[in-house]
């Protein structure tokens, strides 16, 4: 009772933390764009956890780009602008950032809430099973030039897309960035690491040690893919994708992108970077 009161109460007392907190930011200027609880979503509710996610993909796109300033940047599945906000010290100088979401309300929210002169948000109208059900269902092109960015980001979104989606939407990265370009996306990416991990899981009688240690296991096809798995507790695919070294070996060949970084997950019980994987990738 006293939790769910207190919970309830989270808004509210959230808006009083954030005016506060906010006026006493020295030396982290791009986390005064942290939205309200209401608004803070991609698995993530807690402020601590928003900007600690922020600095992750901030510190990881700064070891990424070559310039560090006036670069184009096209995020997708923006969401709420996480990436957004991480994004931004790299588009100073006359770069630019565009975010793309399946989720029309984050994109209004996103709209309102990031005016910055270089920000554009755009909803793309194009179906997922566990986002966006009763969108288009037909492939698109995202509405983005050829070769117009530096760089490509995506968090939690390959995580979402059975193997037809993922390969179109994989071969729409290579079209959009530019030559030397490089992409940042995050995976449920099934190693050598997650087998090893698999026994970590478990006790001595091979069970697993805690429910959430047992959620993270892929051990069904997704569609009869032979590379592409999800849950048995998903009730559609989409919710939860993760790929194998061949799937990923697949990406690369079809789209002609080179794996050039990787930091494992702690997602599989090991320490790492962030939550998912996170690959990156360039186009040569």
């Amino acid at each position: 009772m006293i939790k769910k009161l207190i919970l309830k109460l989270y808004p509210i007392l959230d808006k009083i933390f954030l005016k506060v907190d906010k006026s006493q930011i020295r030396r982290t200027k791009n986390i005064r764009l942290i939205p309200g609880a209401n608004h803070r979503k991609g698995g993530k509710v807690s402020y601590a956890e928003w900007a600690h996610v922020i600095g992750v993909f901030q510190t990881v796109i700064y070891q990424t780009i070559e310039q560090k300033a006036g670069n184009n940047i096209l995020d997708i599945g923006c969401g709420t602008g996480l990436l957004g906000i991480a994004s931004e010290p790299f588009t100073y100088q006359n770069g630019s950032y565009t975010g793309i979401d399946v989720m029309k309300h984050d994109i209004k929210f996103c709209l309102k809430n990031y005016n910055a002169s270089n920000y554009k948000f755009i909803h793309f109208d194009v179906a997922n099973p566990t986002y966006a059900a009763n969108q288009d269902k037909e492939f698109k092109a995202w509405p983005i030039e050829n070769e117009s960015k530096d760089l490509v980001t995506a968090l939690s979104v390959w995580t979402h897309l059975c193997e037809e989606d993922a390969k179109f939407y994989f071969n729409e990265i290579a079209r959009v960035l530019k030559k030397n370009g490089k992409a940042i996306i995050t995976f449920f990416y099934l190693d050598e690491r997650y087998e090893d991990s698999l026994a970590i899981r478990k006790d001595e009688k091979g069970r697993f040690h805690s429910t959430n240690q047992m959620k993270w296991i892929y051990d069904t096809k997704a569609y009869k893919s032979k590379d592409w798995f999800t849950t048995s507790w998903s009730n559609n695919p989409e919710e939860a994708i993760a790929i194998n070294k061949n799937g990923i070996e697949i990406l690369t060949r079809e789209s002609g992108l080179n794996l050039i970084k990787y930091y494992p997950g702690n997602w599989k019980e090991q320490a790492g970077t962030y939550f998912q994987d996170i690959l990156v990738f360039e186009k040569k």
